[in-house]
């Protein structure tokens, strides 16, 4: 069982995560890491390297009803990909045009957010969508309080067609409801800690400063 101590930083709970997945999977080929930005891509660098997988960035946008932003009609990434709640949507009585807006507002907003997080010169502008199909996914979050943000990036992963290979949440620290939610989501959800009482994820991090969009970059760069 790991210590219930906290971990000095991002990088050592990605360490121990990366154990912990590279237990469960093996060394699977074709593996794609999806940092969520930005505090999850720190935790995601070591767990790609472990598992000699791709390490990228996965930007998502949640898409609120206009008058109630924090009621969600669905989620997007900046490469257009979708995933609607259609019971918010057929309560929400929005006209298609007033529909298409709101998720291609979200996308553009994504997409200004990953062109800012992808290192310098790889034409983010042009950068087409994520290669899923048939590669084993694992998503990372330095940790997960209400788990919206990870509920929108499992369900958007999941829903690709052609689907991935299978589909993994990763995370070192998780509120028990939120990971619950997400276990209905993908094939596995890893966690090394599951609190009884949940208050923060940065409790569990001696440092948890705030990653940088520089620093992003350069762990992708790598």
């Amino acid at each position: 069982m790991p210590s219930e101590e906290a971990w000095r930083n991002r990088r050592e709970a990605g360490e121990e995560l990366a154990a912990a997945v590279r237990e469960q999977l093996g060394r699977p080929m074709d593996v794609l890491v999806l940092g969520l930005p930005r505090g999850g891509v720190a935790v995601a660098a070591p767990v790609a390297q472990e598992l000699g997988g791709e390490l990228d960035v996965l930007v998502v946008r949640k898409v609120g009803v206009p008058w109630q932003p924090e009621l969600a009609l669905g989620a997007v990434t900046a490469a257009g990909q979708r995933v609607r709640n259609d019971d918010v949507i057929t309560h929400a009585r929005l006209s298609a045009d007033e529909l298409e807006s709101a998720f291609r507002r979200a996308e553009d907003e994504a997409r200004d957010r990953e062109r800012r997080l992808r290192p310098h010169g790889t034409g983010a502008g042009e950068r087409q969508p994520l290669r899923l199909a048939g590669r084993t996914v694992v998503l990372v979050d330095d940790g997960i309080a209400t788990g919206a943000t990870a509920r929108a990036a499992a369900a958007l992963v999941a829903a690709q067609q052609p689907p991935p290979e299978r589909v993994l949440m990763a995370v070192p620290v998780g509120a028990r409801e939120a990971i619950d939610d997400l276990a209905e989501l993908v094939d596995a959800v890893i966690v090394l800690r599951l609190p009884g009482q949940f208050a923060a994820v940065g409790a569990w991090y001696r440092d948890f400063a705030q990653v940088t969009d520089d620093q992003v970059r350069a762990m992708l760069a790598q």
